[in-house]
């Protein structure tokens, strides 16, 4: 007999279709697998095959033939074991069900439970594309998918559980979005800015940085708090939309890394790797790539603390997706994009002790070191760096005071008024921010008086500054004319830009 039951694959971000044929003729016991399987899909067999024995359903002595279609796309992972369950009882005549527009993904344990797999919100959004009116899936699944309208999804515990809903003995429960938590830090629960005593300026960059989507480097001694300052940046940025929310949501469900009982990320993502990380982690590894770090801080911060400690390679694959807002991983199997439209947050010594140009403490570093030390970090990324910022030791007077500073929730309200100007002067050309502006908008929207192009031009020769730089500081001096309401960018706005492209590599060698 023969048994055909709809399933989805998934490569990258990619989902798509795969029928799951099942067909058993006489002859000697065996068990086949075609259509491309992996090593995890082909060790299916024994899965289901324990999962029949072991909740009472009969295993044909005959040959069984399970093929995977399309037959010319490799399959991976361990969700097919479900649908290749349903296919077999289909097939041998034990279940009687209508599944033509169902869909089946699942891993299988020998006992016939249904886990968790990676993916899921991807497959069911393919699902619904495709038409498929029903999907069964893991019930640790349920919360992720159930942000698909459109679709009845169906949680599932176990095969015993999942039979008796398909021959109408005991119906499974739809997911209801109701029941499930969406992932919405309160910002009164996360780390704020009230807590930071003085560093008025390094907040100040902060506060541009995140009304303009820019990426900063923080440059101070050990304990003047750098690390404070970035972890408390999320804070500021603006809500994420549901689209935003969905495409973080998506990279999570793929990567295995989405929390339980969360439906949809609603906060932006930090991420915080530690200086040891490789290339490939940073960039997605595996031979079919997961993503990495710099996609999972897609709309949100990856921070690098430490960064001249970083490996020079782990850096140089930072420096095209962080310009260009996707990262292309090739492998043998094929290559993947992923999308990583971070912010770059990052931070060091200014020398391998930490304290060059400490106004208390002796630096201890030979004649050279702080230079050499800044030249770990490769010129072309740190021309990507738009703002860099000196974070200076925080004096007694100032730490000992009992006021606090300004709260994220005030500086908040100032980035949603910059950032709203911003969505409105971009409309539907998919910029978002002004960091992410193309060189020929830079030319148009961020227009100069006379006074400020003399200026910049001094600057420009003076500081050496690359034609980089050059678009970065009229996008900065835009983005503060945004925070201070005003229609065009006044001279006022340039100065403080420059400041900014003050640690720009030649004038620190200078």
């Amino acid at each position: 007999m023969f048994a055909k039951v709809k399933s989805i694959g998934l490569f990258g971000m990619n989902a798509y279709e795969v029928g799951v044929e099942c067909s058993f003729s006489r002859g000697m016991s065996r068990f086949d697998m075609v259509g491309l399987p992996d090593a995890a899909v082909s060790e299916s067999r024994n899965r289901v095959y324990s999962a029949i024995k072991n909740n009472g359903f009969d295993f044909p002595e005959a040959r069984m033939t399970v093929n995977l279609t399309p037959a010319d796309i490799r399959k991976e992972g361990s969700v097919y074991d479900l649908p290749v369950f349903i296919a077999l009882l289909l097939a041998t005549g034990q279940l009687k069900a209508d599944t033509e527009s169902c869909a089946f993904i699942g891993e299988l344990s020998l006992s016939g439970e249904v886990r968790k797999i990676t993916g899921a919100l991807p497959m069911v959004i393919k699902a619904r594309e495709l038409g498929i009116k029903q999907i069964y899936l893991p019930k640790e699944n349920a919360g992720e998918s159930s942000v698909v309208k459109d679709i009845e999804i169906y949680p599932v515990t176990n095969v015993i559980e999942l039979y008796a809903h398909l021959i109408g003995k005991k119906k499974i429960e739809k997911v209801d979005p109701d029941t499930f938590s969406e992932y919405i830090e309160p910002i009164d629960t996360m780390l704020d800015f009230a807590d930071v005593k003085g560093q008025y300026q390094v907040k100040r960059a902060l506060e541009i940085a995140a009304a303009g989507g820019h990426n900063a480097l923080m440059i101070g001694p050990p304990g003047s708090g750098k690390s404070m300052l970035a972890k408390r940046l999320p804070s500021i940025l603006p809500d994420m939309t549901f689209q935003e929310s969905l495409e973080v949501t998506k990279l999570y469900s793929i990567a295995g890394a989405l929390p339980e009982n969360i439906s949809l990320i609603r906060s932006r993502p930090f991420r915080s790797p530690h200086h040891t990380i490789s290339a490939a982690a940073l960039s997605g590894g595996g031979r079919i790539p997961r993503p990495g770090e710099l996609s999972l801080s897609h709309h949100g911060v990856l921070f690098l603390d430490e960064l001249p400690e970083f490996p020079r390679v782990s850096m140089e694959a930072m420096r095209q997706p962080v310009e260009d807002g996707v990262i292309t991983v090739s492998r043998v199997s094929g290559s993947l994009t992923y999308p990583c439209e971070v912010m770059l947050v990052c931070a060091m010594n200014p020398c391998p002790c930490g304290f060059y140009g400490h106004p208390t403490k002796e630096c201890t570093c030979s004649k050279g070191a702080p230079q050499k030390y800044l030249a770990k970090v490769s010129g072309p990324l740190l021309d990507r760096l738009d703002i860099h910022i000196e974070v200076p030791q925080v004096d007694f007077q100032k730490l000992s005071a009992e006021e606090k500073g300004e709260s994220s929730a005030e500086i908040k309200k100032r980035v949603n008024k910059a950032r709203a100007v911003q969505t409105k002067r971009f409309g539907d050309t998919g910029i978002t921010c002004n960091a992410k502006m193309t060189p020929a908008m830079t030319r148009s929207i961020c227009t100069l008086g006379e006074a400020s192009k003399k200026m910049l031009e001094r600057c420009f020769e003076t500081m050496g500054l690359s034609a980089r730089a050059y678009d970065k500081i009229l996008r900065i001096a835009r983005t503060i004319a945004d925070l201070d309401e005003s229609e065009t960018i006044e001279l006022q706005h340039v100065t403080e830009a420059v400041q900014y492209r003050s640690l720009d590599r030649k004038f620190w060698n200078n």
